[in-house]
């Protein structure tokens, strides 16, 4: 008997891997494209990690005129969890990515590549594995969980590596008839590497962050098909990039360390290894330390949280984009009207030391990019928001005509717009005095009575139809006839001559209209309000 009879009795109805190679043919793109994926596993919220590398893997995909595609891994059976794919494409179509190719919901997929969940290729993988066996290059491995233990004891009383490798890979060499005799005879076993590699041996790899990396070669005989006939990570991952046509793998570096046994196993079937490009981990500082930003620990972790808070989406990405690389920020400040997507990413001006994660400097990036919205967009995100998240905002913001007045203040025909907005959670504060009367006044340096001469003087002028100018001109005429200076740079050159200056006078009247010291513009905040409403406000303090 030959590793072939092996491989039968195994696998006896597993397909040739011919058969897969012909069914997935080349992909027509043009010389240079890149197939790049996002291969989440269903197991949890989206990580913010995970949307860092869905930026770079679209961006790299889009930019070449390749495919980027959604795979789902899911053959931890026993970690995922109910409509954990619906939840990851819900969440990345949030952030407006909604792959070329792969699932779309939890059972429907698009392209024609496919299954594109893993849990649905177990023909594949053991046709695949198959083939291995076949060639001598994988084995049934059947040690029980007290053998292994065993042999990792002996290890560490040594002082050697653990792991299943050499001598201490129980069953490599286990003869052919033997191995399908305990098959037949119903004992549980796993499918291992039979590794080729030596430890004092050395490979090089061209990383698309790190440049090259010189490993010792993988010496482990891991498993490959775990004992319920599921791949491994490692496996399960190699056979879809071959057959999907992945061009760059983008991944956390974490994988760093796994790379030589990835490399052996697509070197044992002949296959060209994708290019890899494994990217620093986000951080968080704390205490004056860094760390990696933890699921567990931290709600910036999960993708989620930024829907929840109302950071748009546009924001997120940018702000993460920024982190990728650091020449974006520039091209932004020179490109403000451009999209994210004409930026040009390059993997190796990316940072191999991960980046600390700054809320302050993302809600910054935020201010910027709602003050680029119209007045349209900014009712649509913030009455989206507000539907899901806060009934009282949705009941303000009922009256369309009158909210777009609102958001326009100080926006479309402005020189220098409003950034006065970083999240839609910010709205209801940032506008309620356009819908609801001051409840107190507070008026800094000017007493209550003096306040009340202002509006008493302020009533008698007011006009609604008055330009800007002539607006503010009659507010210097209240300020001088009160004994105010009538100019701010008049009164610094001689203080000690007026209780204060125009610009006191009209902190009195905002803050009467509005019950707030600063606020966007104020002719045009009473423009919106109405001459009915603003001369109630008034009156309120006569």
């Amino acid at each position: 008997m030959d590793y072939k009879d092996l491989a039968d009795v195994i696998y006896p109805d597993a397909k040739p891997i011919e058969y897969y190679e012909e069914k997935y043919g080349p992909r027509d793109l043009p010389q240079g494209a890149e197939v790049t994926r996002f291969a989440p596993s269903p197991t949890g919220f989206v990580h913010i990690g995970g949307l860092y590398q869905c930026i770079i893997n679209r961006a790299l995909a889009k930019q070449t005129n390749g495919v980027f595609y959604l795979r789902i891994e899911d053959t931890d059976q026993k970690r995922k969890i109910e409509n954990g794919v619906e939840q990851i494409i819900e969440a990345l179509a949030k952030f407006d990515f909604i792959p070329d190719e792969g699932m779309i919901s939890e059972n429907e997929e698009k392209g024609e590549y496919g299954p594109y969940k893993q849990s649905e290729r177990r023909e594949i993988y053991h046709a695949y594995a198959k083939y291995l066996i076949a060639q001598g290059r994988a084995y049934p491995c059947f040690a029980t969980p007290e053998e292994i233990e065993e042999i990792r004891k002996k290890q560490e009383a040594a002082g050697l590596r653990t792991g299943f490798y050499g001598v201490w890979a129980k069953y490599r060499n286990l003869p052919v008839d033997e191995a399908i005799e305990r098959i037949k005879n119903g004992e549980s076993f796993v499918i291992r590497l039979r590794s080729n590699g030596r430890e004092d041996r050395k490979i090089k790899v061209k990383d698309g962050v790190r440049g090259h990396i010189e490993f010792p070669e993988n010496d482990q005989d891991a498993v490959l098909i775990k004992a319920d006939g599921l791949p491994v990570y490692h496996f399960a991952h190699i056979v879809d990039d071959h057959l999907m046509k992945t061009t760059l793998v983008v991944r956390g570096e974490e994988w760093i360390s796994s790379t030589p046994l990835h490399i052996e196993i697509f070197n044992a079937f002949g296959f060209k290894p994708p290019k890899y490009a494994q990217v620093p981990s986000i951080l968080k500082e704390e205490d004056g330390k860094k760390r990696k930003i933890s699921k567990r620990k931290d709600p910036e972790a999960a993708v989620d949280y930024y829907h929840k808070e109302g950071i748009p989406s546009d924001a997120v990405n940018e702000y993460l984009m920024n982190i990728i690389n650091s020449g974006f920020e520039g091209w932004r400040r020179a490109n403000p009207d451009k999209l994210m997507a004409d930026f040009k990413l390059e993997l190796s001006k990316m940072g191999v030391s991960g980046a600390v994660f700054d809320m302050v400097k993302l809600l910054d990036v935020s201010k910027n990019i709602i003050a680029r919205y119209s007045a349209k967009e900014v009712y649509d995100f913030a009455n989206a928001w507000a539907k899901q998240y806060d009934e009282e905002l949705a009941k303000i913001l009922e009256d369309e005509e009158y909210s777009l007045k609102v958001f326009g203040i100080e926006r479309e025909n402005s020189k220098k717009p409003r950034k006065d907005l970083s999240k839609w959670s910010e709205v209801k504060n940032n506008i309620i005095y356009m819908y609801e009367r001051p409840k107190s006044y507070d008026f800094d340096k000017i007493s209550s009575e003096d306040a009340k001469k202002v509006i008493t003087e302020y009533l008698k002028v007011y006009n609604y139809d008055d330009d800007k100018q002539t607006w503010f001109d009659k507010i210097k005429d209240v300020a001088e006839k009160l004994g105010y200076a009538r100019e701010v740079k008049e009164y610094k050159q001689n203080p000690e001559n007026w209780p204060g200056h125009v610009g006191d006078v009209s902190t009195v009247i905002r803050v009467a209209l509005t019950g707030r010291k600063n606020t966007p513009d104020m002719y045009e905040i009473m423009q919106v309000l109405g001459n009915e409403e603003v001369q109630e406000r008034l009156k309120k303090l006569v």
